[in-house]
């Protein structure tokens, strides 16, 4: 059996990850606006610009990142049961018409970031992805149908923790 609190601590833990990244990023950029060659000498040479544009942007997501972890911090520790309905703090596991199993949380954010925990990776998916959409309501055994990339697939639930 999962335990919610050790999960959560996992995905907080891969997007420190991300965070960190992006940090690094962020001072890559501004070193670059910042290097003594980034300076124009004519208004053609833009370099200095186009690096302070990406120093801004990657310090944007570096908020996005602080925006993420606190969201999942405060995010509700709900505990699935057979009977109860697919919402947010979800860890589900579908399988295709292909018989291929694909795991997702859903989460408030970060829709895309791949997570590992305990030797099972999972995806991270908002209630607003097409998938995530799809998953809010339903239960445990439910079946549906997704068109992905113009290709309808057919899953089925087969476990909510």
């Amino acid at each position: 059996m999962i335990e919610k609190e050790a999960l959560l601590e996992s995905i907080i833990q891969a997007l420190r990850d991300v965070h960190q990244m992006a940090l690094e990023a962020t001072q890559r950029a501004i070193e670059q606006a910042t290097d003594k060659e980034a300076i124009a000498r004519s208004k053609y040479e833009t370099f200095g610009l186009e690096a302070s544009y990406l120093a801004h942007g990657q310090a944007r997501r570096v908020a996005e990142c602080d925006a993420d972890i606190l969201a999942y911090r405060k995010l509700p520790r709900l505990k699935y049961t057979e009977e109860s309905t697919i919402n947010q703090c979800a860890l589900v596991t579908l399988v295709n018409q292909d018989d291929v199993e694909s795991t997702f949380f859903i989460g408030p954010s970060a829709g895309g970031v791949k997570v590992t925990h305990k030797g099972m990776t999972f995806s991270l998916i908002t209630p607003s992805a097409p998938l995530g959409k799809t998953m809010i309501g339903k239960q445990l055994g439910d079946e549906f149908e997704l068109d992905l990339a113009g290709k309808k697939q057919q899953y089925e639930i087969i476990a909510v923790v």
